[in-house]
């Protein structure tokens, strides 16, 4: 179903409150589109019914449920002239058809997480594809495949997988409601990462459909562009409405544990340590790193909190070597750790421990805040100094909006080569840092103090970081990356800034096929891959809202 939606987690855009409220119209008529859908869908009444418009009673609950960052929810924010919410493939490709015919832009959504709002705002006229109708998922457990429609979420793959198997699972995120589409397209990781790699690494065939309206499978489409969808980003290529995917082994049992230390506990010798052992360990252990300032209730004053979360494929006993041997300073001991199987692991991660399994079907999100989020490589240790001065501009930030999440890379990522897929993050990565700061209080009012201190800490992060280029990672879009002040300049000069820290050397063919399958930048947005023959001015693009930040 569809890679053009983008994934995971948080954003900025108190811009938009400064525009004033817009629902753009083509120079074509309301009419003209309708009636081309139905032409091209060939159902009038049935196409009728997944169309919304502004003045549709639903148009708004249905534009805003799937949005996760608050900072977009505002009536001044860009909105679409038709929501298309497509029950069938021949509805994807009457949307695309008939999209191009109408002169109107397209936006494909599959969860709503995508950091920069990039699957459903734009500022010329233009079309939301919302796929979240399109979520069929078939498990063949026997073959250890399945294929999972570009709509469905995470959560309900991981739900349909423990129907069928307790032994199979599948190496992708930890937010059950963000959208397959926009997961697979950048990558995809969570916890079995070090073990299985990326979910795109794990993609083996796809469905789409281009520019052209085309369905295309991994045999129609060519190599190329069944290499670009996977890790290549949303939104750029085409529309994926479904994915085959390779299930992959877990044990019956695996262990949990969640260890917390404070600055008094010796949290700075403990997460300095973490960095020369995390990535090093065996690829059945991975222990995620979460840094958040708090009040301590103790004096008052704030301090600094580390968070060791970890997955281990196997019993607490076997567990329980490892880290007494390789990270004895952690001082795991039984108490501390669970066993559980792979899926209850899957709620464990996600903040559900002890509830059903039918909580993974919960397409509605009760997470939704206001938020700026940043990514980065992390390839040499960063000294105890360095991270003092991380803790002491924590300090400056108002107390738990701040955070950093740090995943550990090494085992099965350092293997697989750059080039195999778009996404190039490999060998000789110790961690992937998230920043974010995110918060609940004070609205976009409050946005550009929070969105000032996460790019002033960014700046201070530069020198311990990866460099030349500083990577990022393509799924935590970040459209600070790559600004300069050439109003909508979409070139592939420009476009190579941010594109080389997303994806190193595998850009230029992306561009290459980007030019192939799609000459004329139909799929478009403010950081889509660009043609070679893109060298004209895209006007109003939030680029140049951007560029003055």
């Amino acid at each position: 179903m569809k890679m053009v939606n983008f994934t995971l987690h948080h954003h900025f855009a108190f811009l938009f409150l400064l525009a004033a409220p817009m629902v753009a119209f083509a120079a074509s008529t309301p009419d003209d589109f309708l009636q081309c859908l139905s032409i091209h869908s060939g159902n009038t009444s049935a196409i009728s019914k997944l169309v919304y418009t502004p003045i549709n009673s639903s148009y708004y609950s249905v534009l805003d449920i799937t949005i996760q960052n608050l900072r977009f929810l505002t009536p001044s924010a860009p909105k679409p002239n038709y929501i298309v919410t497509p029950l069938d493939v021949s509805h994807v490709q009457a949307s695309i058809i008939c999209s191009r015919q109408c002169g109107l832009q397209m936006r494909t959504r599959s969860g709503g997480h995508d950091y920069e709002g990039l699957s459903y705002l734009s500022e010329v006229p233009f079309v939301i594809l919302e796929m979240a109708n399109l979520q069929a998922i078939s498990v063949e457990a026997e073959d250890k495949t399945a294929w999972v429609q570009s709509g469905a979420t995470i959560g309900e793959l991981y739900y349909r997988i423990a129907e069928k198997s307790k032994t199979l699972g599948f190496p992708a995120g930890l937010c059950p409601t963000v959208g397959v589409g926009g997961h697979f397209s950048g990558g995809g990781y969570g916890t079995l990462l070090r073990k299985y790699g990326l979910a795109a690494d794990n993609v083996i065939d796809a469905q789409l459909v281009d520019a052209q309206g085309r369905l295309l499978d991994r045999e129609s489409m060519g190599e190329d562009l069944f290499w670009a969808i996977r890790g290549g980003g949303g939104g750029s290529f085409c529309v994926v409405v479904s994915w085959k995917v390779k299930l992959v082994p877990v044990p019956s049992t695996v262990t949990v544990f969640k260890i917390l230390r404070t600055l008094e506990q010796n949290a700075t010798k403990l997460v300095h340590q973490w960095q020369l052992v995390a990535n090093k360990l065996p690829d059945d252990i991975f222990i995620t790193l979460m840094l958040q300032s708090y009040n301590s209730s103790l004096n008052g004053t704030m301090t600094m909190q580390a968070t060791f979360h970890t997955l281990y494929l196997g019993g607490a006993d076997s567990l329980l070597e490892v880290t007494s041997s390789r990270f004895p300073e952690l001082n795991v001991t039984r108490q501390d750790c669970n066993e559980m199987s792979w899926i209850e692991s899957v709620l464990n991660f996600a903040g559900f421990s002890g509830e059903p399994l039918e909580v993974l079907l919960n397409r509605s999100s009760n997470t939704k805040i206001f938020f700026k989020n940043k990514s980065d490589y992390v390839k040499e240790p960063i000294p105890e100094s360095g991270l003092e001065g991380m803790w002491e501009r924590f300090f400056e930030e108002d107390q738990g909006v701040p955070m950093m999440i740090w995943d550990p890379y090494g085992g099965k990522m350092a293997e697989i080569s750059e080039s195999a897929i778009p996404f190039p993050h490999r060998a000789g990565v110790l961690y992937m840092i998230q920043h974010t700061t995110g918060w609940t209080t004070g609205g976009n009012l409050v946005a550009p103090k929070h969105v000032s201190w996460i790019r002033s800490f960014y700046r201070y992060m530069a020198q311990y970081v990866s460099k030349s280029p500083r990577e990022a990672y393509i799924n935590y879009r970040d459209l600070d990356i790559g600004m300069n002040n050439v109003i909508g300049d979409t070139s592939y000069k420009q476009a190579s800034v941010w594109g080389k820290k997303y994806f190193k050397n595998n850009f230029d063919r992306l561009v290459q096929v980007k030019t192939a399958i799609d000459p004329d930048n139909f799929f478009w947005h403010e950081q889509s891959i660009p043609p070679f023959s893109s060298l004209k001015k895209r006007k109003n693009s939030r680029v140049s809202m951007y560029s003055s930040q």
